[in-house]
């Protein structure tokens, strides 16, 4: 059951730190992430946002803005459930 564990607060600050990006669009919505989730974060959406994190700075943003949907191996459910928490709300 550690998949709903939560994150210990060493590997959040270790996860925000590795979250930090190139782009000041991705900081931007990552840094309001981490302040409205960061502390219930469970293990599993841990390793979820690291696999974001290892996508380029572009890539992300696409991905942050819609204008690209996960594809290959990142296109999983609990990554799917991560992005939908970064990604600012649509505008209609």
């Amino acid at each position: 059951m550690q998949e709903q564990q939560r994150m210990t607060e060493l590997q959040l600050r270790q996860l925000q730190w590795r979250s930090r990006r190139g782009l000041l669009e991705n900081d931007l919505l990552i840094e309001k992430f981490f302040n409205a989730h960061g502390p219930s974060l469970s293990v599993a959406q841990g390793r979820a946002m690291t696999e974001l994190m290892n996508l380029a700075d572009n890539d992300l943003l696409d991905l942050l803005l819609r204008r690209k949907e996960l594809q290959g191996d990142i296109d999983t459910p609990e990554i799917h459930g991560v992005l939908e928490l970064i990604r600012p709300a649509p505008l209609n």
